[in-house]
């Protein structure tokens, strides 16, 4: 088993405590068998709410699948403590927003889409629809008569 860290990187403006929203929030992934290296092209999504026995009663996992290749059956497992948010004082800095605990794959692409929450940095509006499939988000925070936005979004993942 090896655990990877997904790093969130971004500059936010007037909002912070940007995070995933809730149990059934999808971390889309692009994942690499760790046996022959097969990279599907579709990108493929792991969610707290699916749960998956393993063979030989060794567990569960978020997501089971055999390797369209070489038939090698490998999980991924989110590690729901580890989920945490990207804050202001995170601006512009990689880091680690969830980590998952993997046998026989590697993540190796991330891509954000809907799901996302945030709130006003000054003001606590919440914003519970921000979608960054295009790598920013922008809206309006009534309360502070300011825009408000996440821009630049990028990741990386690293071994825990």
């Amino acid at each position: 088993m090896v655990k990877f860290g997904l790093q969130f990187k971004a500059t936010l403006e007037n909002v912070t405590n940007v995070r995933a929203l809730g149990e059934d929030f999808r971390w889309f992934l692009k994942l690499k068998c760790g046996n022959c290296g097969e990279i599907p092209d579709k990108w493929q999504y792991v969610t707290l709410v699916e749960n998956v026995p393993l063979k030989g009663g060794r567990g569960h996992a978020s997501m089971v699948q055999k390797c369209k290749l070489c038939a090698r059956e490998n999980s991924i497992d989110i590690l729901a403590d580890t989920i945490t948010a990207y804050n202001a004082e995170d601006n512009e800095t990689f880091k680690t927003m969830v980590q998952f605990e993997c046998r026989g794959l590697e993540p190796v692409d991330f891509q954000p889409q809907a799901g996302f929450a945030a709130e006003g940095a000054e003001t606590g509006t919440p914003f519970l629809e921000v979608n960054l499939l295009e790598k920013d988000w922008t809206d309006y925070d009534e309360k502070a008569k300011e825009s408000v936005g996440i821009y630049e979004v990028t990741h990386r993942f690293i071994k825990c």
